[in-house]
């Protein structure tokens, strides 16, 4: 691959690694917001089955790029994009953090408690999320691998919705627990919550299967790659 190549490919990666980074830390800020995104009324468990956090629609964004960064950059790209979100994470709850403790004027728009009840749980939501992201995003890349290796880079759809079921599983159920034990979200919400959430992501992991395809038939094209070759960036041997 030329240097022009590499540099694109580069270029690439960056922008992949801000859109993840953007869909990770908004979806920690907006999470206390809930929504019904089906159009029946079905209950399970006393809970509508299709209820939701707000917080969960950017978040599939980041395995859909985690699994292209694997695919097409290799498993320690994607291990450096999930430790970069660690740090923004850590970082944006610094922010809120600081915003947080200092006084409002008397003519400020948004007042102390305004504020405090918007953001004061996303120091608590931050720091469930990371704890469950980080576990999640690993698992996510090691099953991807998993069965990259085995399918000897072959059955695309295989590994990307294999590896994104048992991870969102993972982080559905940790996520929910920390936030039920937290006292943000009441207990006898959590079984609802679990299976829509996890329901959901399910079936963003279908949709997503397309767009995966593309992502990886546009990069191949692009960079006349091989199926199972994987971009080796500038400061990589």
């Amino acid at each position: 691959m030329s240097i022009k190549d590499k540099l694109a490919a580069q270029r690439i990666y960056m922008l992949l690694g801000a859109l993840f980074i953007t869909s990770l830390v908004v979806s920690n800020l907006i999470f206390q917001k809930f929504f019904y995104w089906f159009p029946l009324d079905v209950e399970i468990f006393g809970n509508k089955l299709f209820e939701i956090s707000v917080g969960i629609l950017p978040y599939p964004i980041t395995f859909l790029i985690t699994d292209l960064i694997s695919e097409i950059y290799g498993k320690k790209r994607a291990n450096d994009i999930v430790i970069t979100g660690i740090f923004a994470s850590v970082f944006s709850l610094l922010i809120i953090l600081v915003a947080d403790s200092v006084p409002a004027t008397s003519w400020s728009y948004v007042k102390d408690d305004m504020f405090n009840t918007v953001f004061g749980n996303s120091i608590i939501a931050v720091f469930a999320s990371m704890l469950t992201y980080l576990f999640a995003q690993f698992v996510d890349i090691q099953i991807y691998h998993f069965w990259k290796q085995l399918t000897k880079g072959k059955h695309l759809w295989l590994r990307n919705n294999f590896s994104t079921w048992f991870s969102q599983f993972i982080d559905t159920f940790t996520i929910v627990t920390l936030l039920c034990s937290f006292g943000i979200i009441d207990w006898a919400n959590f079984k609802g919550l679990l299976i829509s959430g996890f329901l959901f992501k399910v079936l963003i992991a279908f949709l997503d299967t397309p767009l995966l395809y593309l992502g990886v038939f546009l990069f191949r094209k692009r960079f006349n790659l091989k199926v199972n070759e994987e971009i080796s960036l500038l400061h990589e041997s």
